[in-house]
């Protein structure tokens, strides 16, 4: 007896001894040759593949090896049943995570073929943008399939799914209502990526902040505030709620920047002093060069400096170097153009001595009743006289 469970032993082991050595074996050789591969990652198209493979395979083929000696050991039936079929949901989870890897792995080749770091990137970013939205919905889908294959291959979980197929009036309600969210940004993605009201890295103002479209996921969007901190959106946020895109069409902009001056300004010499800013400044993009008085009070008139660049940062800089340069330019060469507030002792005492001289002149004014009728000096003493 003890001989006969020795040789059973032996029968069982070897064969799995041999595949679990062998599984070990290609295991460490492909993840080695995946370690090779990256090293060679930017340049070769081959290593690019062998890296997406390598990874899954390295997982895949020792469970292959495993499924083939398992069938060569005498085993009960059920046993080998139960190990086939948990070794079956092993490969199907590695081909399932084969397919994300082969989806982003297209992904990165798109995006290093449409790089936004060139000056005109409208194409690049509109590109980038369908790539990653579809690429997010089309991995999420190939998880949610695999891992839904290898569920329904238990026996309990596909009854249970039959049973909830029987009630799916119910259960699709309730399921419906509870995942409205999560439909609602997965359509608003579709939606963005055909029709793109926004791309990476889109000047936008969302909810009053200043930013950049840093990232665009399957169910957000991260927009990158000029002072580095990150706004997370979610999608259909921006289906929804009216927001600014500054880069929709191009990246070219028109700035402003307002002076109030003196009503003696000569705005000749303003706007040669503003045009040789531009021109000497590495920002302007040779469009819009304009000065204008566009309102003015009692005091000053408001100047309107106007400016274009060929991007919103260029723009910022653009018009505080603008500012700047034509406060320095009025104080070196006409400062009486800069607004002050006179007070002029020889003016005030001339106006103070006007009008003592008015009011000597003048008699003081009577006040009457509205609507009260004259009276004069005869009709007073007639009146004192004769009082009937």
């Amino acid at each position: 007896m003890d001989r006969g469970f020795w040789l059973q032993a032996g029968a069982i082991a070897w064969p799995l001894t041999i595949a679990l050595v062998l599984g070990l074996v290609v295991h460490g050789a492909l993840l080695a040759l995946a370690r090779r591969a990256d090293a060679h990652l930017a340049t070769r198209m081959r290593a690019r593949i062998v890296q997406v493979i390598a990874l899954p395979a390295a997982v895949a083929l020792p469970l292959f090896f495993l499924s083939i000696a398992v069938r060569a050991v005498p085993l009960p039936e059920d046993w080998i049943d139960r190990i086939q079929h948990w070794l079956g949901v092993g490969g199907l989870l590695c081909v399932t995570w084969l397919l994300v890897r082969a989806i982003g792995a297209i992904e990165r080749r798109i995006l290093r073929q449409h790089p936004v770091e060139v000056a005109d990137n409208l194409e690049a970013r509109r590109v980038q943008t369908q790539t990653r939205v579809l690429s997010r919905i089309a991995q999420g889908a190939v998880i949610l399939g695999g891992v839904s294959i290898a569920l329904m291959t238990f026996p309990a979980i596909r009854q249970l799914g039959t049973t909830l197929l029987a009630s799916a009036g119910i259960i699709g309600l309730v399921a419906g209502i509870a995942a409205k969210p999560v439909f609602g940004n997965l359509i608003a993605g579709l939606q963005i990526a055909l029709t793109q009201p926004i791309r990476l890295d889109d000047v936008v103002i969302v909810q009053g902040e200043w930013g950049r479209i840093e990232e665009i996921d399957s169910t957000y969007v991260v927009v990158r505030i000029w002072d580095e901190r990150r706004l997370v959106v979610p999608l259909q946020w921006f289906i929804e709620n009216p927001f600014e895109n500054w880069t929709r069409t191009t990246s070219q902009l028109l700035g402003t920047a307002f002076l109030w001056l003196d009503y003696r300004t000569p705005m000749g010499e303003v706007r040669k002093a503003l045009q040789h800013i531009c021109e000497t400044d590495e920002r302007w993009d040779g469009r819009v060069c304009v000065a204008q008085i566009t309102d003015s009070d009692r005091s000053t008139v408001q100047v309107r400096l106007l400016v274009s660049a060929r991007n919103s940062g260029d723009l910022f800089d653009l018009r505080c170097a603008v500012r700047e340069r034509m406060i320095e330019f009025l104080n070196a060469s006409h400062p009486y153009a800069l607004p002050r507030v006179r007070v002029a002792r020889a003016i005030r005492a001339a106006e103070d001595a006007d009008s003592r001289v008015y009011r000597a002149h003048v008699p003081a004014a009577t006040t009457t009743s509205p609507g009260a009728e004259d009276v004069n000096a005869a009709d007073v003493v007639r009146e004192t006289t004769h009082p009937g």
